[in-house]
């Protein structure tokens, strides 16, 4: 499906959530509130909705509701559930998110997990030491891996509970970024580099793990895949090989994801890569705080939705007045003509932005973000 036109993906949405075309919709339709779900089927098919859709990308801020640890609060399957839920009652944003944390992926391939006390989970020890590791490295079993079956439940009961009222996006690690957590990021440039019969062999392992994984997601319920790849991003990648290696196992791997899927660079910036990124099919990108939004639009209009792009590290300090100022002026830049949802831009907002602030960044979308966008 990522492969396929964005007509396509718009039209596999609406088949899901049996919502009317856009272009069908009479002006006193278009002009009710719409659902998070046609909120944001409507700007991705580049038309403007009702008012600008924006993702919270909350993932620890529901162990704080619950009173947990955040260890403690991804044990078990019906706390996340509980703390999404929350969250989006709490500040109305636009989808929910069953994602725990990166580190979730080398868990199951046997690795361990390092847990701190106020910000999320990392991987330990990396599990590729050698030579011989990538070759015995075997591709997880899905639903024999106690941490992947958990966020399976998260978005099975996400799902249940919220029907097609929003969209439940599902999350996986690229291919080719998975290495830097499973043998550290030195010795993955150098085997990018030097040993490209062991690159490829790791390629292909952490290829048909993360289909597997995606589609095991959708199956389970979610409407989309976030496919997270930051060394794909020329911030970080020399351009020889983002593009010959990068790319190239984006559009392999996206081909075979059952559903629409969004590209997130994970802070690292898209500007020079949107035409390569567009190339693959998927349906919206990620785009980082570095680069103007209004200059991203504007390359992307009618090609790509935009997911972006507040600054999680700077909103730990903000005012509730920056807050405002801040959505203000990315609706300004990004929001005319749909194709536009407000996010953080690292795609995890970080444990230290307090409830003020996430309430400041829900109130001033409802005040800047309907449409018709008033004079910003």
């Amino acid at each position: 499906m990522s492969g396929s036109s964005l007509r396509e993906i718009e039209i596999f949405y609406f088949e899901i959530s049996r919502l009317i075309r856009v272009d069908e919709m009479t002006n006193e339709q278009q002009g009710a509130t719409m659902t998070s779900m046609e909120r944001v089927l409507t700007t991705l098919g580049h038309q403007e909705p009702d008012r600008v859709p924006f993702f919270l990308l909350l993932t620890m801020h529901g162990a704080r509701e619950l009173g947990l640890s955040i260890q403690e609060y991804f044990s078990k399957a019906e706390y996340v559930v509980e703390g999404q839920l929350r969250m989006r009652r709490k500040y109305g944003h636009d989808c929910l998110n069953p994602f725990c944390y990166a580190a979730m992926e080398t868990e199951a391939f046997g690795g361990e997990v390092i847990w701190f006390e106020d910000g999320p989970p990392n991987s330990g020890e990396p599990i590729i030491q050698t030579e011989k590791d990538i070759l015995s490295l075997q591709i997880p079993e899905i639903h024999s891996s106690p941490c992947l079956v958990r966020m399976l439940n998260i978005i099975q009961s996400l799902k249940e509970k919220t029907g097609d009222e929003a969209p439940v996006i599902g999350t996986v690690v690229s291919p080719f970024s998975l290495p830097v957590m499973q043998m550290g990021f030195p010795a993955y440039i150098e085997l990018m580099y030097e040993q490209p019969e062991l690159f490829q062999r790791l390629m292909e392992v952490n290829q048909e793990f993360c289909v597997a994984w995606a589609n095991a997601q959708v199956r389970a319920g979610a409407t989309a895949i976030c496919y997270f790849d930051p060394l794909t991003s020329p911030t970080i990648t020399a351009p020889g090989v983002h593009l010959e290696k990068g790319f190239a196992i984006v559009r392999q791997t996206l081909a075979r994801i059952e559903s629409p899927t969004a590209i997130h660079l994970a802070s690292g910036h898209t500007l020079s890569v949107i035409d390569d990124i567009a190339a693959t099919g998927t349906a919206a990108v990620g785009v980082s705080v570095g680069e103007d939004l209004a200059e991203l639009k504007a390359v992307c209009r009618g090609r790509l939705t935009i997911l972006g792009n507040l600054n999680g590290i700077e909103m730990r300090g903000w005012t509730p007045e920056q807050a405002e100022k801040k959505v203000r002026e990315a609706v300004r830049k990004a929001g005319a003509g749909g194709g536009f949802i407000l996010a953080d831009n690292h795609g995890e907002i970080p444990w230290q932005v307090s409830e003020e602030v996430l309430s400041a960044i829900s109130e001033a979308v409802q005040t800047w973000g309907r449409y018709p966008l008033r004079d910003l």
